[in-house]
């Protein structure tokens, strides 16, 4: 066993891992079911969460290799029992079909709004 300090959602856990487990084991062990296992393999984005800020298919990331970061899953969008801006925006615009992917999906938008905020509101950088 390895034992590892995470920040989960903002919460610091330790937690000792088998060094063979996966980051989606892990955070579904911990209860944290909107992360899904898809395809297995990093190709269909379904246990997409964020590492330090940035989008990570959490079945190719072994827990071990989390330690001393944070991660972030759907469920730590929200702040203060509101939810992120872009969860709103799902389900305002319909954004979803049967569900299971939705919260990957909505991860990858934060990641991608998280590098690039210039999307989502203000103006795009100066070429100069």
């Amino acid at each position: 066993m390895v034992n590892i300090e995470i920040k989960i959602n903002g919460k610091i856990k330790c937690i000792d891992v088998n060094p063979r487990m996966r980051l989606i084991d892990l955070l579904r062990s911990l209860g944290l079911t909107s992360v899904k296992e898809g395809c297995s393999e990093g190709e269909c984005g379904t246990c997409t969460v964020l590492l330090d800020g940035k989008a990570v298919t959490s079945c190719t990331v072994l827990a071990f290799q989390v330690d001393g970061h944070e991660v972030t899953t759907v469920e730590g969008l929200q702040t203060n029992g509101e939810l992120d801006v872009i969860q709103q925006a799902f389900i305002e615009n319909d954004a979803v079909q049967c569900g299971f992917c939705t919260p990957g999906m909505i991860m990858a938008v934060k990641s991608l709004l998280n590098e690039n905020p210039w999307y989502f509101g203000s103006s795009p950088p100066s070429c100069r």
